[in-house]
């Protein structure tokens, strides 16, 4: 092998694993450098559709993995390695179509755990090229290494974890010793839905007894949760409201070792998060941790898992819910109105929230109650609850357009509900659902995307189809022509020349670019 031929091949498969490694590591970033995120989303770019269509990505990608075992196979029986460089050299540039190396959505942030990441992948790499040397194979070896980038960062990050673990403990440790000196009452939050919207419709109603402080956004997580006690709780504090979500069991149980709550209440059962938990009682046992050493729960009774647990709690239970006449709290329609009951007593009505789900306002006012509210002053409080941004808010476009923004993490019972609030609204022209679809279902993907698009095609609602991730699965639920769009700006672009006054959209679910 000439020197000109080792040299333009080095270079060639150092440009190509250069970009799978930022693609990738963008990728496991985004996904919070969960390991098994690279060959999860690798396999996802991988697939073939199920459809030809003049929107997505289709089976061309997949067409690379019947390249590396054709040229590698080529090279060896004609001992001509530059076939085999050259097909890896265009994978590495090239691979998957539609992933972008900057990001649509959200670019690589070269933070310290990012770097670290990557530079035990690249050392985990450069052992892989250096048996190639030793074996005066090293453009082989370096071939191999490039279309092994996935794994190599699944790997460097299931590595590093434990040290990211110990370093995020730190923070754990300041979060802790903030939480016994502050003080303050712990109400704990979670759900597979309706955590983040009760977590802020119960700071709202608090906000006016003062010293409340919730966690902002979905800082649900170890981290997220560490830094928002670090950086928001304030001496004085009366009441800490703390968002807590799960990917997986003993997640909740940890939070609740540092972040004990006082208060916890659980608003919903449902299959998020199915693609890692595999089924609905891993989830609904992940979510029972919060009930461990909490004075009191605040259950959802509506949910058909939770009407269960007051029977399984051995700790006092405040029941909530909107359609259960039985419940301690009640926010119900009655004509054209939502009444609120506390135990048994008509308290208060307000005016019905597009977007606001009543079973939340419930979960919320019982909270409330635990922690000194007054009845009389949250019945005033009530009329101040606000939508939460990205989940089913409405508004009209200067067009005229009536838009559902519900574009945050859309789950099959949010979707059902949005379509709700875009049927009921009065307008007389078009009504359009823009949407890539649901996510981490597991098994159940297909089926509820099915579910979905059948639902719109009832209610008279044309149906936009984003990305390719969920296409099959929506076409064939819809049985009928649907409009496809690679990404989202596309499908804006068309509602903002298509649709008028008169119309309206409901931008359901908005995937992250590291989806196809």
């Amino acid at each position: 092998m000439s020197a000109l031929l080792l040299s333009a091949g080095a270079l060639g498969l150092g440009a190509g694993y250069a970009a799978q490694m930022l693609r990738w590591l963008r990728v496991l970033q985004r996904e919070h450098y969960e390991p098994g995120a690279p060959l999860r989303f690798w396999y996802r770019w991988s697939r073939p559709d199920a459809r030809a269509g003049r929107a997505g990505v289709r089976s061309s990608n997949l067409a690379w993995w019947l390249v590396f075992p054709l040229t590698l196979l080529v090279a060896l029986i004609t001992r001509d390695v530059a076939i085999f460089v050259v097909s890896s050299v265009l994978y590495g540039v090239l691979f998957p179509r539609g992933l972008s190396l900057r990001g649509r959505t959200g670019s690589l942030q070269w933070t310290r755990r990012a770097r670290t990441v990557a530079a035990v992948a690249a050392g985990i790499s450069a052992l892989v090229a250096l048996v190639g040397v030793l074996g005066h194979q090293v453009l082989y070896f370096g071939a191999l290494a490039l279309w092994g980038v996935p794994l190599t960062l699944a790997l460097a990050a299931w590595l590093v974890s434990p040290w990211e673990a110990r370093l995020a403990g730190k923070f754990v440790s300041q979060a802790t010793a903030r939480l016994t000196r502050v003080r303050p009452t712990v109400v704990a939050i979670t759900g597979s839905y309706g955590k983040t919207s009760t977590k802020n419709h119960l700071a709202d109603l608090l906000r006016g007894d003062g010293a409340v402080v919730a966690t902002p956004k979905s800082f649900n997580n170890r981290a997220g949760l560490s830094r928002a006690i670090n950086e928001n709780l304030a001496e004085g504090t009366r009441v800490f409201v703390a968002e807590m979500g799960t990917y997986g069991p003993g997640e909740i149980r940890d939070l609740c070792r540092w972040c004990r709550p006082d208060v916890a209440v659980i608003t919903a059962i449902g299959p998020v998060h199915l693609e890692r938990m595999k089924s609905l009682d891993v989830i609904e046992g992940a979510k029972f941790e919060i009930t461990e050493g909490a004075r009191v729960v605040v259950v959802n009774i509506d949910d058909p898992r939770l009407a269960h647990w007051p029977s399984r709690l051995d700790v006092r239970v405040r029941t909530a819910g909107s359609s259960s006449l039985d419940a301690d709290v009640r926010v119900a329609p009655l004509e054209g109105r939502w009444h609120v009951w506390i135990e048994g007593e008509d308290v208060a009505q307000m005016e019905p929230i597009l977007g606001v789900q009543p079973t939340n306002i419930a979960c919320a006012v019982a909270a409330a109650l635990e922690v000194g509210a007054i009845p009389a002053e949250l019945a005033r409080r009530l009329t101040g609850i606000q939508p939460v941004a990205n989940r089913a808010t409405v508004t009209t476009a200067p067009s005229g357009v009536v838009v559902v923004d519900d574009t945050f993490n859309a789950n099959p019972a949010s979707a059902r509900s949005s379509l709700d609030v875009l049927s009921r609204l009065p307008v007389l022209g078009r009504r359009v659902m823009v949407t890539p679809g649901l996510i981490e279902l597991g098994v159940e993907q297909g089926a509820r995307n099915e579910e979905l698009a059948s639902d719109a095609r009832r209610r008279g609602v044309e149906l936009v189809v984003v990305g390719r991730t969920n296409r099959s699965a929506l076409s064939r639920g819809f049985g009928a022509p649907v409009r496809e769009f690679r990404v989202r700006d596309g499908a804006v672009d068309w509602v903002r020349q298509s649709l008028g006054a008169g119309d309206a959209v409901l931008y359901l679910n908005d995937l992250p670019d590291q989806y196809p």
